[in-house]
């Protein structure tokens, strides 16, 4: 309880202490009138008692000092002093202030842009209840690149679960869907089980979730609406559960509605989730089934290689059942839902994360060296005060405020600077990053970048906070703090290692994007647009009719003026999806079938005759399609290159004969062979693929099509009349149109971005750098004023005093480009997954980053020097 009422005498004192000052000058001034007045009852004159009276007492200011202690909160108030005095320093010296508070927005405003997008990839949580328990699991086939089960095998595993304490499964991807009703309008549906919610740890915030009779076949449909679709459409009405929507021409009954932060585990869209319904029977009758992506909860304590190993035994027995050339290429998969998430961004996210921070580095070394020559200035100040009685604890203490007031103001201004940097990232961000959506400097960013701007001027701080004043400054000696100056050299030496790391991954990552983007994609896109839709089922429910819409649109786009080509496709190039088989499954007239495993993936699509000349793919051998290679009767195919030479070796393909899909089909001619063409991106070499002609064929689906359209006139023109042409056909059918142009151009968008920062923060590193060489050979020539003068009087020339200051130059620079080349060549290494056509060691990139580097180094070094070539010698000698 003492304890108790110190600590609240302390805190009222604090409060109360400009009253409690009166007071106590009150009762000082009245003791030592108490003791002028006895000393002069005693016989002496009044300035005798007063001197008497005061040396009586004693010292006046350190009762105070000592009163204070005891009644207050003495910290506070010493903090608070040393606050007020750092604030006027830096108001008396307003360009260094701004440079550095400047330099550290900067560097901290960047580190927490870039922090708050990798955040969301490599730090945070998911928006799932202990979601470290989540799992993708089931086959990966070279048809299929995720986890994925298939619909006979799923049933029964699902009864028996193994290691997992929940399985759940949903469709592959998500279908267009439309809201027929007011404002039609088209969504994204997801299928999933009824488990699907539960497994996830995911509750409706409003409503429930399917129940098990409605997951079923012929059951009602139910809807579950996503927290965007129930606020943009409903106005977040809460008696939204007692209304129907209208979804492809038939009602759904809606339920629920999603939380604000759920995603889909494959990070798709969902506008609206609908059951399933998996029939078991229907599962078992089509063996194998439908395809089916599968997620599941580990138990308590169940690792990923825990759950591996007790999903053998299943995995074993559902190869029994697959045909024996698929046996050798599946295998079994389980991976965290983080790992399935953020894959193929990972080693990006740290790439930026690792280059923003090292710029951070360099910047802070350029505070460092700052404060450094800053408290060079103020030598004969902290001599001074240290003479006075201040300790050394209460001297690192002010410089530590002053470089902390420092760090709070680069802190807020860099919070600004990442609002504006994370807007600028976001509207340059390429597509396919996770969670870039809900990127934000939110509190935990904010937490971030105080903590480390205040961790950074700390850091900055230590070195002249521990410099010991020298006792000869008080006389005016100049005394050389050789330890400062080699530090100051030392940060400098960082800088240029640093910037050169930063400037030789930079120069490898835009040598592999000049290399992308120089790659020939096998077509020619300028001037051609490309228009998608999806014709609903419930109003084009026949081939014929979906055959017939988009064979008399593509009638009206060629009548349109400048219009040399339109075509149809099911599918566009590059990197959107294609139907694929598997090379095994292709049969050539007179020779065995391929037995060697499946021989991996054959993309295929469904195009109409002027197809290759609108994309510019050119015949190599043959023709292309006819409009007689549409007739029911005919059965034509082209085939890639690629494809060509697997299967017919060096023979002419031209005639030959081949069957598909290992059905019972008729037998399709190689009419041609078509150039291949990137599907896969810029990086992996072409598949390949196969042609067949765009008709009412029983293998293909016609309900959704590209329609693309080569023009001799202005593109942005012409998709207007493409869109009114497509709309007075259909009205309220949505379309999409872009230039291939820049469909092409997005595949390098995800290593032009990497590209782009990692250059940013390569040249502002060595600018930085620069201004650091600048600024430390500037305050040696400062500094070493009289020794010029000496040696120039003694008869050194110009050019002796230049060669002087550049041979220091020279070896803080080498010593720093040595450790930089070595951290450079130990960081290629990490590189080399993200390179094309480039070697991580290439000596030409990294020559040409160390000349650039050392070409800068000595261009700001030469500045001052020329500064120490003009000294006139009776002037130093006069120095101080």
């Amino acid at each position: 309880m003492s304890r108790l009422r110190m600590a609240g005498s302390r805190l009222l004192g604090f409060f109360r202490k400009w009253r409690s000052d009166e007071n106590l000058d009150a009762e000082l001034r009245s003791h030592l009138q108490f003791l002028i007045e006895e000393n002069i009852r005693q016989g002496m004159g009044p300035k005798e008692a007063s001197h008497a009276a005061r040396r009586e007492f004693g010292g006046v200011e350190q009762t105070k000092e000592a009163y204070r202690e005891q009644r207050g909160l003495p910290f506070i108030d010493t903090l608070l002093q040393d606050l007020r005095f750092a604030l006027r320093m830096l108001v008396k010296k307003p360009g260094f202030a701004v440079v550095a508070i400047l330099t550290l927005t900067v560097g901290i405003g960047a580190t927490s842009a870039v922090f708050s997008v990798v955040d969301r990839i490599l730090f945070r949580s998911l928006p799932y209840p202990q979601e470290e328990r989540l799992v993708s699991f089931g086959l990966l086939a070279p048809i299929e690149r995720d986890e994925f089960m298939l619909g006979s095998s799923y049933v029964d595993f699902r009864k028996e679960p193994g290691p997992f304490e929940a399985i759940t499964s949903m469709a592959p991807g998500s279908s267009a869907c439309d809201v027929t009703e007011q404002s039609p309008v088209r969504l994204s549906c997801a299928l999933v089980e009824q488990t699907f919610l539960p497994t996830l740890g995911v509750q409706p915030i409003l409503g429930r979730n399917f129940t098990k009779d409605e997951d079923r076949p012929s059951a009602p449909r139910v809807a579950l609406l996503s927290y965007s679709l129930w606020k943009s459409r409903f106005a977040g009405d809460p008696s939204v559960l007692r209304k129907t929507i209208s979804l492809d021409g038939g009602t759904a009954q809606i339920i629920g509605v999603l939380p604000e932060n759920f995603e889909m585990p494959t990070l798709g869209p969902a506008d609206i989730l609908l059951p399933l319904a998996l029939d078991e029977e229907q599962q078992h009758r089509s063996a194998p089934g439908r395809v089916l992506r599968t997620f599941a909860r580990t138990k308590p304590g169940i690792g990923v290689p825990q759950a591996i190993a007790g999903l053998q035994p299943f995995f074993e027995r559902a190869l029994q059942g697959a045909p024996p050339e698929f046996r050798k290429e599946v295998h079994l998969s389980v991976q965290t839902l983080r790992d399935r998430q953020v894959a193929d961004t990972r080693l990006a996210s740290w790439l930026l994360l690792g280059s923003v921070l090292a710029f951070c580095l360099v910047a802070c070394t350029n505070v460092a060296n700052l404060l450094l020559a800053r408290a060079a200035g103020r030598q004969r100040e902290f001599a001074v005060r240290a003479a006075l009685g201040a300790a050394r604890g209460r001297l690192v203490r002010q410089v530590l405020t002053e470089s902390l007031l420092l760090g709070l103001f680069g802190g807020a201004l860099g919070c600004a600077m990442a609002q504006i940097l994370l807007r600028l990232f976001v509207s340059i961000v390429p597509e396919g990053i996770p969670h870039l959506e809900h990127a934000r400097v939110d509190m935990r960013v904010v937490a971030f970048t105080f903590g480390g701007a205040l961790v950074s001027a700390v850091l900055f701080a230590l070195a002249p906070a521990l410099q010991c004043p020298a006792p000869g400054l008080l006389v005016g000696k100049d005394v050389r703090a050789t330890t400062r100056n080699f530090l100051r050299q030392t940060l400098v030496s960082a800088q240029i290692a640093l910037s050169l790391i930063l400037l030789a991954g930079a120069g490898l990552l835009l040598r592999s994007l000049w290399n992308l983007e120089s790659t020939r994609v096998g077509m020619q896109t300028e001037n051609v647009l490309a228009e998608s839709m999806s014709l609903g089922q419930y109003r084009y429910p026949k081939a014929e009719q979906q055959l017939a819409f988009f064979t008399e649109l593509e009638a009206r786009l060629k009548r349109l003026p400048g219009v040399t080509s339109v075509a149809v496709s099911d599918s566009l190039p590059p990197s959107a999806p294609i139907r694929s088989t598997i090379f095994a499954a292709i049969e050539v007239a007179g020779r065995p079938l391929f037995s060697e495993g499946t021989g991996g993936t054959v993309g295929w699509r469904a195009v109409s005759p002027d197809y290759f000349s609108a994309l510019g793919i050119s015949i190599i051998q043959g023709r292309a399609f006819q409009e007689q290679d549409r007739l029911p009767a005919e059965n034509a195919i082209i085939v890639s290159e690629r494809l060509a030479r697997a299967l017919f070796s060096n023979a002419n393909p031209i005639g030959q004969q081949v069957r598909l899909f290992r059905m019972p089909a008729p037998w399709r001619k190689v009419v041609g062979v078509a150039a291949d063409v990137k599907n896969n991106g810029l990086v992996q070499d072409p598949d390949p693929e196969f042609y067949l002609p765009w008709k009412n064929d029983p293998v293909e689906s016609l309900s959704a099509a590209h329609l693309i359209l080569r023009t001799r006139m202005n593109p942005k023109a012409v998709a207007g009349w493409m869109r009114s042409e497509t709309s007075g056909l259909d009205s309220a059918l949505p379309v999409t149109i872009e230039a291939m142009g820049q469909r092409v151009s997005k595949l390098a968008d995800r290593p032009r971005f990497n590209a782009i920062l990692l250059s940013a923060f390569a040249a502002m590193g060595v600018l930085l750098a620069a201004i650091g060489m600048y600024g430390v050979v500037g305050f040696l020539v400062a500094q070493q004023t009289r020794e010029i003068g000496v040696r120039m009087a003694l008869g050194a020339s110009p050019q002796g005093i230049l060669h002087l200051v550049l041979s220091s130059v020279a070896r803080w620079t080498i010593s720093g480009a040595a450790l930089g080349l070595l951290g450079a060549w130990l960081c290629a290494r990490l590189l080399e997954s993200l390179l094309f056509q480039v070697r991580a060691h290439d000596p030409l990139l990294l020559g040409l980053a160390v000349l650039i580097l050392v070409a800068v180094a000595f261009l700001a070094a030469w500045l001052p020097a020329r500064r120490a070539m003009r000294v006139d010698p009776m002037v130093a000698l006069r120095y101080e």
